[in-house]
């Protein structure tokens, strides 16, 4: 018998005592393999306190390889992280422990950092330039508008005009900000901010989103995907600003944001939607507030060309009230006369991508 705890029983032949000893190294080489293997793919904790990995969830991050071929779960224990974090690898997974006592929070104005900076890469709470990203179970919150109520007046470097810019508390605020990433995928999350653009998953070219079970908040266009985009089971809340939902599918005809079962609710008129650009919208099965406004989802004078008209769906979508003219079921006239029953993930996002395989 060949053993990796380092016996080994010599054979009496020294050619077979070599040929043994030599498959001995190989064998315990790949039980050291898999050992590796299996540290890389246990979850790593991130805990405020008590027995963990990491303190930070960025600080768990940096620690990962850049790359993976499986996924890796970084799993945080309940507790506030008041911390900005930056996602720059693959093929991760940050699971929280409960979605309501599992924070992720910054306060951040996206017109106060681009006052310094060229793009948005570090504008959110949470800024994703990454494919293959799960979130699970956790609150990514942007409180700018919450702690400071207050408008300000700071220096601006990138206003060519005054070199000065007035920072309120309800401008632009990302809870989640993607740059180039794809296949992003959040179940029973919550996402909140206090002004516009909470949930900014934007690839316009080929980016998949996918949203499960969430509770999404905030102020105008506070969900705003572009690319291919598919929410089911969340509610959105609606706190200020025109309009809450917005998509922008400009560069293919195809892109589409789709919306199953979701509820909607906010301040007493809030309206459901708009766009500045190319849109594709699907509302299946959809529950408005009564104090939702009588408004159609619509679109934004601009010098954007729409070349693929004024493309808006809904199927039995409802208000107690009574329900609006504007959402009557008109999915027959939805290209390719598509039925309600077969709008799912594998219909939006066809082969390349099934959110809902791992």
């Amino acid at each position: 018998m060949i053993w990796c705890n380092g016996s080994l029983n010599k054979p009496t032949n020294m050619k077979r005592f070599l040929s043994y000893t030599f498959l001995w190294i190989l064998l315990c080489l790949g039980n050291v393999d898999q050992l590796f293997a299996q540290k890389n793919s246990r979850k790593i904790v991130v805990a405020k306190k008590g027995k963990a990995d990491f303190r930070t969830i960025q600080g768990a991050i940096n620690s990962l390889p850049d790359s993976s071929a499986s996924m890796r779960t970084i799993y945080v224990k309940n507790g506030v992280y008041r911390e900005k974090v930056y996602l720059e690898k693959n093929m991760i997974t940050i699971e929280g422990e409960s979605r309501e006592k599992t924070i992720l929070t910054a306060a951040i104005a996206r017109d106060e950092w681009r006052c310094l900076h060229n793009d948005d890469w570090g504008v959110a709470t949470l800024n994703i330039d990454a494919n293959d990203i799960g979130l699970l179970n956790i609150s990514v919150i942007n409180s700018y508008g919450l702690d400071h109520p207050n408008e300000k007046m700071i220096d601006c470097p990138q206003d060519s005009v005054t070199g000065k810019k007035s920072i309120r508390a309800f401008g632009h605020q990302m809870a989640v900000r993607t740059m180039n990433a794809t296949r992003l995928k959040a179940i029973n999350c919550i996402f909140r901010a206090y002004a516009g653009d909470t949930v900014s998953p934007w690839n316009v070219d080929n980016g998949m989103f996918y949203f499960k079970d969430c509770i999404i908040e905030g102020g105008v266009d506070f969900y705003c995907p572009r690319g291919w985009a598919y929410a089911e089971n969340c509610t959105f809340i609606h706190r200020r600003g025109d309009a809450a939902i917005w998509h922008d599918g400009s560069k293919h005809e195809d892109s589409k944001t789709v919306l199953v079962n979701c509820n909607f609710e906010g301040y007493d008129g809030f309206k459901l939607g708009r766009y500045h650009r190319d849109a594709q919208f699907y509302l299946i099965n959809c529950s408005f507030a009564d104090n939702m406004a009588d408004k159609a989802i619509y679109r934004v004078p601009t010098n954007n060309t729409i070349r693929w008209g004024e493309r808006i769906y809904y199927y039995n979508c409802n208000r107690k009230a009574g329900n609006f003219a504007w959402f009557a079921n008109n999915l027959h006239q939805a290209p390719n006369a598509v039925a309600a029953k077969d709008i799912n993930t594998q219909w939006v996002f066809g082969n390349r991508w099934n959110p809902l395989s791992n």
